[in-house]
């Protein structure tokens, strides 16, 4: 949409959002169960569109022009990740047969076991037609190290294990690949004589091209409230991270130690460590901050492990005031009109992340800049179901952000009118999550439902005391 088109059409949609009530009442405030289908069978023809005959979704694809896209020609671990659950998702829900979604499981998953790598872990960026490892940048020839992502990673472990619950007859093979994916690798163990050097933490990543276990990132990932949680929950499950690894994670940073603001809490004792139970106040609401301020940050991980169940009375509670924030910064704050603010694409091309400064740890963290994501509102469904289901209807009243074949477009600048060409992997993956999780619950939180995280993760959540 151009700028004059936009000026004339904002308002239809926009102009109709309030803050509305409490996050508990819109939480459960009836929403037509028919429009959620539509926008996950859209989502989910995204992903179709985005998986190449190998059986690999690659990173994106660009849905402004007429005929069917091309897939990008790279793909990364949380890219096959994401089209293995949306399509356990699809299968879950009747949008495919069973046998259709066994059959494209199994196509991923022989595609996976393909896959080169080291140390038992996947190579962060991969041709998604041939499965070779990428050296060099697709669109620019620029030379790509291959690396090994701790947080990538455990999205792909996330996508296997679901496609093993979905379809039980690939449990074996999805056993196997995961039995070299030691978690421990990435793990710095605690040292109190020096936890600035052993923090008991894991490592963002290696680069493997080095003797031994190869050369380290230069940082931890060390806030509890951000995506890699995700692989310290897997790795406290499977046994090969002790649970203590959970308590030596950051709610805030220590105080005097520089962030984006001073933070209130105390010192407690949990399982014999000494934790920082500290909290951010933003807008009159005290909350467990993330390390940049965006969306997803928070409210992926919940997607697949029940935090708000198992902890309601700390995550459940940091997760509500965090949409919360979010929407008054959009609202109010900001006076965008709209709210949702997570990493996408920038609508003039490129990728960024955004988000909201004030929700951040990271002294200059996410800034929204008037880019506002739909996969945001999706992730706030549980919370704030009324306000996400408006705001994603004006995105696409005032801005044509819905595509009735691919789904929502990754993003829009709505200070502009200028929505992105390009559907992401990730984004439509966390959407197709999001609208399952809506639709019939539960149906991607089975793998993390039990064994481990039964035993050791869910002990752990239930004795978390954030300071809010």
């Amino acid at each position: 949409m151009d700028r004059r088109t936009f000026l004339m059409a904002a308002g239809a949609g926009g102009a109709a959002l309030t803050l509305g009530a409490a996050p508990a009442a819109s939480a459960s405030a009836a929403v037509d169960p028919a429009r959620l289908r539509t926008w996950f069978r859209s989502t989910y023809r995204s992903i179709e569109a985005m998986t190449t005959d190998l059986g690999l979704t690659a990173d994106k694809i660009d849905v402004s022009g007429p005929g069917r896209p091309v897939p990008s020609r790279q793909t990364s671990p949380t890219n096959i990740g994401c089209g293995l659950w949306a399509t356990a998702a699809a299968g879950g829900l009747g949008v495919i047969t069973r046998g259709e979604m066994e059959r494209r499981l199994t196509r991923t998953v022989a595609a996976v076991e393909r896959l080169e790598r080291a140390h038992g872990f996947w190579f962060n960026w991969y041709d998604a037609h041939d499965g070779s490892v990428l050296t060099s940048w697709p669109a620019t020839g620029e030379t790509v190290r291959p690396f090994l992502s701790s947080v990538d990673n455990a999205w792909l472990v996330t996508g296997l294990r679901i496609a093993a619950d979905a379809a039980p007859a690939l449990g074996p093979r999805v056993a196997k690949l995961l039995a070299g994916a030691d978690w421990s690798y990435y793990y710095t163990p605690y040292d109190p004589a020096d936890p600035v050097a052993g923090p008991g933490q894991l490592r963002g990543g290696f680069w493997p091209d080095k003797p031994g276990k190869g050369e380290p990132t230069g940082h931890h990932y060390g806030a509890l409230n951000t995506e890699p949680r995700m692989a310290s929950y897997l790795g406290i499950a499977d046994g090969s991270l002790p649970a203590d690894h959970y308590w030596h994670l950051f709610r805030t940073l220590l105080p005097g130690s520089g962030q984006e603001q001073e933070p209130e809490g105390s010192y407690v004792a949990m399982d014999g460590v000494r934790v920082w139970q500290g909290h951010y106040t933003y807008r009159g609401r005290t909350f467990v901050p993330t390390w940049g301020g965006s969306m997803f940050e928070a409210l992926m991980v919940p997607l697949f492990v029940p935090e708000p169940e198992w902890s309601p009375g700390s995550w459940g509670v940091t997760h509500g005031r965090y949409v919360r924030g979010q929407i008054e910064h959009g609202l109010e704050e900001a006076g965008y009109g709209y709210w949702g603010f997570s990493p996408a694409n920038i609508p003039e091309g490129g990728y960024r992340e955004y988000g909201v400064d004030a929700l951040g740890m990271q002294e200059d963290g996410y800034h929204s800049l008037g880019v506002v994501t739909p996969h945001a509102s999706f992730l706030a469904l549980p919370y704030a179901r009324r306000e996400a289901v408006a705001n994603l209807k004006a995105l696409d009243a005032d801005f044509g952000a819905y595509d009735e074949t691919y789904g929502f477009r990754d993003s829009v600048d709505v200070t502009t009118g200028r929505v992105s060409d390009f559907v992401l992997a990730l984004d439509q993956g966390m959407i197709a999550a999001a609208l399952a999780q809506q639709l019939r619950p539960g149906l991607l939180q089975r793998p993390f439902r039990t064994g481990g995280f039964a035993a050791r993760v869910r002990p752990l959540l239930a004795k978390e005391r954030f300071s809010v």
